[in-house]
């Protein structure tokens, strides 16, 4: 009998789920009446997005009511098509051209005509609303932001479009879905999911009471909250440090791979893209060709790294065993190869060793260093290729993995890039043809986020965390392998020391010793990275970028940063400066060099972004 008893149970099971299957196809009809019957109205109810928090719990984005006139093409009847469109306050065009698109979209569907209503457009539109058939209104949220900056972070909410629907079939025209930053990377968990309501409706297209007692509705679920890894204080800092400026800010937690900052400049207030005023907004600012507010620096405009990488270039010279510490090599103004071709220096102490190397920023040692790892090998076809893979394992070169939707690879050449720049095997090249790399000069090209990451990783000791923008998700700590495990750089542990004292002396007695944090042990590299552009079909030199890196405190770190700002000149000038208050505001939480901060804050470098733009103007009008 115990043999038999699991097999009947399940044939009884099957049977009763049969028979209710058969009485609902057959028999009931209270589903068919949902679909068919013209008296009832599915009402959509939909959910509040997800919270956004940063990673202090400060609240960066919540939810406003709104309401949507809508329009179910198959239901309309005669209606006086002036008065509706000065009750919605459109053209009689607009209102005819938006009840067509409707039409096309689907008969039987139902489509917004007017977006977003307000509070009290809804209380005076809603008394109206019985008069017109096949018209209705649709309560949804909106973004609502408790922060001025963030907003190449955060994205915003958009209607969908055809693309959207026919790739997911949950949206439907009217639907909402997010753009750009954490809006569009965690759309699914941030948009809920909708219920539905079924009312039966009176001659006058009034609801007048649920259907039958709300047997077929479904509750909406509301997003989940998310918190990020941002520190919105630091964030706004840095996006106040670079008002009347360009380029981006990041700063990342080396222990745990977490984005503090992320600052792109310039950018916009969130709150321009939100409700009826969004696509006038967008359309200004995504044609803003000069300032480009909607680009995403930190993470997509690529530049020369500068001095920084000669960071990098000593690390693969103590890997590859061609230098030791303390060897010396004199400087005179210069270094001078290959038929009479010299890479220049400024002025500083000689000789130098790799430790005063980094801190006076000394391009004939790191030249002379990177022509021995390159020439170590038989071919420079192969010590390229040595020396690429081991900058790509630094997260050069590639995307990085981080969880924000847009980004750019950067460059790093390898033996295949030069032959074909060389026309090889034709002409043959030298170690010689590429020693501008040496000093960030050369054909190397990075993002902020990922010299930021390199930064991360010299103040690890060798390895780093994938650099990510989400913390939690409604309270719970990711604990995705992506972000949680460890990736380790070709260069051993112990070749990092020697670089770090010479980030550490850059503060010391090299390029930055003024901008020393008082308190605070500071490792960090000057940069300026040259800067051309075509005008007229002429390459132009403008003023250099200035770059700047660094992490704190040397032991223990807490924060790598990474700043960029076009046309700033020196390293030290604006990004070296720059870099140091943000140290400086996230271990202290108060800036005490307040006449450093005021020079910043007082610059502005608008005049030096207007020079191409003059010089333009001025050759037309020679023309």
């Amino acid at each position: 009998m115990r043999k038999i008893l699991p097999v009947l149970l399940v044939c009884i099971t099957a049977l009763i789920f049969l028979a209710r299957l058969v009485y609902i196809q057959l028999i009931d009809d209270s589903y068919d009446d949902v679909s068919k019957n013209i008296a009832i109205r599915k009402v959509f109810d939909y959910p509040q997005r997800g919270y956004i928090y940063d990673r202090n719990g400060k609240l960066l984005v919540g939810n406003q009511p709104a309401y949507d006139v809508m329009v179910i093409p198959n239901e309309l009847e005669s209606f006086d098509t002036l008065e509706l469109a000065n009750l919605l306050k459109l053209t009689p065009e607009r209102l005819k051209e938006q009840i067509k698109k409707a039409f096309i979209y689907s008969p039987k569907l139902a489509s917004v005509i007017t977006p977003q209503l307000t509070k009290s457009e809804y209380a005076y539109v809603q008394e109206k609303m019985y008069k017109y058939k096949g018209f209705f209104i649709q309560k949804r949220s909106l973004r609502d932001y408790d922060v001025k900056h963030s907003s190449n972070i955060l994205g915003y909410i958009a209607e969908v479009n055809n693309r959207d629907i026919s790739k997911n079939p949950y949206y439907q025209s009217g639907d909402f879905i997010g753009r750009q930053g954490v809006e569009q990377q965690y759309e699914e968990e941030l948009r809920g999911q909708r219920g539905v309501k079924h009312f039966l409706r009176d001659r006058f297209n009034r609801n007048i009471k649920s259907f039958k007692n709300g047997a077929f509705d479904t509750l909406p679920q509301k997003g989940k909250d998310i918190t990020l890894t941002i520190d919105s204080e630091l964030q706004a800092y840095g996006e106040l440090l670079m008002k009347n400026k360009r380029g981006g800010i990041v700063a990342i937690q080396p222990s745990s791979g977490e984005i503090l900052s992320l600052v792109t400049a310039p950018s916009y207030d969130p709150d321009l893209l939100v409700g009826r005023k969004r696509s006038r907004n967008f359309t200004r600012l995504y044609y803003d060709s000069i300032s480009k507010p909607l680009y995403n620096r930190a993470l997509q405009a690529v530049y020369p790294p500068g001095s920084p990488f000669k960071a990098l270039t000593g690390l693969i010279a103590l890997q590859e065993n061609v230098v030791e510490v303390e060897e010396n090599f004199k400087c005179y103004g210069g270094y001078t190869y290959g038929r009479g071709a010299r890479m220049g220096c400024h002025a500083h102490s000689s000789p130098v060793a790799l430790i005063s190397g980094i801190a006076y920023s000394c391009n004939t040692y790191f030249a002379q260093i990177y022509r021995r790892s390159i020439e170590k090998f038989d071919t420079p076809q192969e010590g390229i290729d040595v020396w690429a893979k081991h900058l790509r394992s630094f997260g050069l070169g590639n995307f990085l993995g981080y969880d924000l939707p847009v980004g750019r690879a950067g460059l790093v050449p390898d033996a295949e890039y030069y032959n074909r720049a060389y026309n090889y095997p034709k002409y043959k090249w030298y170690a010689t043809a590429t020693l501008s790399n040496a000093i960030g000069q050369g054909e190397v090209l990075t993002t902020p986020i990922q010299l930021a990451n390199v930064t991360a990783a010299i103040a690890n000791r060798g390895w780093f965390y994938k650099p990510h923008i989400l913390k939690e998700i409604d309270g719970k700590t990711i604990t995705e392998p992506k972000y949680t495990e460890k990736q380790f750089t070709t260069i051993n542990q112990e070749h990092f020391e020697p670089i770090i004292e010479g980030m550490h002396d850059v503060y010391n007695y090299g390029t930055a010793r003024f901008l020393r944090i008082p308190g605070i042990e500071v490792c960090g590299k000057t940069g300026t990275a040259q800067n051309k552009a075509k005008i007229n079909g002429k390459i132009v030199e403008l003023e250099d970028h200035s770059i700047f890196v660094a992490f704190a405190p040397k032991e223990d770190p807490k924060i790598a940063i990474a700043v960029f700002v076009e046309n700033g000149g020196y390293g030290s000038t604006y990004a070296g400066r720059i870099s140091s208050l943000m140290i400086e505001k996230y271990l202290k939480d108060k800036i005490e060099r307040t006449d450093l901060e005021q020079w910043i804050l007082n610059q502005s470098l608008e005049e030096e972004y207007a020079k191409p733009y003059k010089t333009k103007e001025l050759d037309t009008i020679s023309q």
